[in-house]
């Protein structure tokens, strides 16, 4: 059953000039460790780190639209962070207060799921959020 949908549309270059400008405060306030870990490794190709960091910039803001909370009522951006699965699937994994809300929406003998796709096409970047309610598997 699905419990939220959220999209996203940013452009690359809007995030390089906040990048720009602002340096590590923006990047501290939003990205997670990992994601910045991710980033740090194309550091050498600056439009590659800026398509990255929009790709989970535009990935948080659906995720926060699937939770139907936006970026307020205790979800903030480092909450919502992309990580990659084995294969290389993102996905996110929520803290605080966006766990906290999705432990909410998440009905009594269900499990969360949250599936990601994110995809970037200079000078654009998307991403699709569905957070799917799954039986759980008992212990």
């Amino acid at each position: 059953m699905i419990i939220g949908i959220g999209s996203d549309l940013i452009d690359i270059t809007r995030i390089a000039k906040v990048i720009e400008r602002h340096g590590d405060r923006f990047l501290d306030r939003i990205f997670t460790e990992t994601e910045r870990a991710r980033a740090g490794r194309r550091d050498k190709q600056p439009n590659l780190v800026a398509a990255t960091y929009a790709k989970r910039f535009a990935a948080k803001e659906a995720c926060c639209k699937a939770l139907g909370t936006g970026i307020r009522q205790g979800v903030w951006w480092r909450d919502m962070g992309v990580v990659n699965l084995r294969g290389g699937r993102p996905t996110m994994v929520l803290t605080g207060g966006a766990k906290a809300r999705l432990d909410a929406l998440t009905p009594p003998g269900m499990t969360a799921q949250i599936d990601l796709s994110i995809t970037d096409e200079w000078p654009l970047a998307q991403a699709f959020v569905i957070i799917s309610a799954i039986p759980a598997i008992p212990a």
